[in-house]
């Protein structure tokens, strides 16, 4: 018992969140670029949808990729939303560069590698302050 593997949930748990997460962000994306104009408001409102798009989007492959990678701690549920979230936010990052015209290749790996060093760190400090729940003695 002494190699367990660690426990992360099930996905059915995270398939609501999933599916309202895509919804909202496709519907409300949708209704943004078709039904209005791209002043103020609607633009902060496109990149909102935006990142709900695309946080749906990536919690699978948050969820996948902590489940083929296991770490010690396991990731509790908040781990793998913030991960998809962090997905989200570069993506509507890079459609708000993009319509700015600024976006290139290079600051394109610049920002996705500063968003997963951030992600390792935040990981390192949970790591170093989880607690076993029966220490070996």
């Amino acid at each position: 018992m002494e190699n367990q593997e660690p426990v992360i949930p099930p996905f059915k748990e995270f398939l609501p969140a999933f599916l309202i997460l895509l919804a909202a962000g496709g519907g409300g994306l949708a209704l943004v670029t078709n039904l209005t104009l791209p002043t103020l408001g609607p633009r902060w409102l496109f990149f909102f949808f935006l990142v709900l798009l695309g946080a749906g989007a990536a919690l699978p492959a948050a969820y996948f990729l902590n489940l083929r990678f296991p770490t010690v701690p396991p990731p509790e549920r908040a781990v793998i939303f913030r991960e998809s979230l962090w997905a989200g936010i570069y993506v509507s990052l890079l459609a708000w560069l993009r319509m700015g015209r600024v976006l290139t290749l290079p600051l394109g790996v610049i920002i996705a590698a500063v968003l997963i060093l951030i992600e390792v760190l935040l990981r390192l400090w949970e790591r170093s302050r989880w607690k076993p729940e029966n220490p070996a003695a």
